[in-house]
């Protein structure tokens, strides 16, 4: 085991059990070192069958783990900025979950300690820039054969919200996706936010305003509306269109087994991020652990995940105010002056 990179996973939740499965069964390259988690039962639980990986209650215990070369955060939001600080503290490279910090004051000060290394060390997990679909969709626009993109129609549906699941979670969990997919494939950077409140929907809980219309200005002009809707009831489903001066293109559209018995056809719907975007996640880790071998970081960077915090803590302020907020970022630092687009 020495030949692979050893990763140390933070959180053995849903996404965290995932990403341990996928370093073990899917990846190559690397494997699963330590885990942390302050549930002990489902922390080994999610390692169960696997040799040499040692278990801690405390994140920053694991990063000190003997075999740890590199870190998976994938514990809540609010845990982030200080795992990612002590891995910046051991110059460990780090795949972050999203957010990387659910603040833009954290968010700013990750960007402000990683530029003061002078070098990168995190990639953030957008995993859409790795969906096959958006990729062909960001390489058409990108080509110039459609013209000046206008406009992005972007749709993000799940069947239902967790407990505890809030108004403004809607932006800064669900529609976070769509921040950094619209910056990525624009690239441009987001500059106001307005949200539009419709008559909550009836499969929603009480006092959750659910489905919610984002519309986000670009710095060149260009328009972007998602329409979200987390309790849709019937599937998780993410779709975007682009429209362009000379065409449009659409991605998203379901392409899964069609059914077809006695007097009807049936088409599967997905039902989980984790079964519409399974290869994105495989193709996100396995290109991290390729470029963390190799003594680089590629993908999403911290400057992108600023952003992104940014862009939905303001989509928050729209939601409770009513209006058009515009957004304020900080001076990009010169590690950052090439973009990760």
């Amino acid at each position: 085991m020495g030949d692979l990179l050893g990763v140390a996973v933070l959180g053995a939740g849903h996404m965290g059990a995932d990403h341990i499965r996928r370093l073990d069964q899917v990846v190559s390259g690397a494997r699963v070192a330590a885990v942390a988690d302050p549930d002990a039962e489902r922390a080994a639980s999610a390692v169960a069958g696997l040799d040499g990986v040692s278990v801690h209650p405390d994140p920053v215990a694991a990063l000190d783990a003997p075999g740890v070369a590199a870190v998976l955060i994938a514990s809540p939001g609010p845990a982030h900025e200080e795992a990612l600080l002590a891995a910046f503290a051991r110059r460990l490279p780090v795949l972050c979950e999203k957010p990387m910090v659910p603040d833009s004051a954290g968010a700013l000060r990750i960007v402000e300690a990683e530029a003061a290394l002078g070098r990168r060390l995190a990639q953030i997990g957008f995993m859409r820039r790795y969906d096959a679909e958006y990729r062909r969709l960001k390489a058409l626009l990108d080509g110039g054969g459609l013209g000046r993109p206008l406009m992005l129609h972007c749709t993000h549906r799940n069947v239902s919200s967790p407990a505890g699941f809030t108004s403004a979670m809607l932006i800064n969990s669900s529609v976070s996706h769509e921040i950094d997919a619209a910056r990525w494939l624009l690239g441009q950077e987001l500059t106001a936010v307005t949200v539009l409140r419709p008559t909550p929907a009836a499969g929603a809980p009480e006092g959750l305003l659910d489905p919610q219309f984002v519309l986000f200005e670009t710095e060149r002009g260009a328009l972007v509306d998602v329409e979200v809707f987390v309790n849709s009831g019937f599937g998780y489903q993410v779709r975007c269109e682009a429209v362009c001066e000379a065409g449009s293109a659409r991605i998203g559209d379901e392409h899964t087994m069609v059914v077809t018995t006695r007097g009807g056809a049936r088409e599967e719907v997905a039902q989980d991020y984790l079964v519409r975007f399974a290869d994105a996640y495989d193709r996100e880790v396995q290109a991290w652990v390729d470029a963390t071998r190799r003594g680089e970081v590629t993908g999403p960077d911290v400057w992108d995940g600023y952003a992104a915090s940014v862009v939905a803590e303001a989509g928050v302020r729209a939601l409770e105010t009513g209006g058009r907020v515009a957004v304020d970022l900080a001076p990009r630092p010169d590690l950052y002056a090439t973009a990760s687009r």
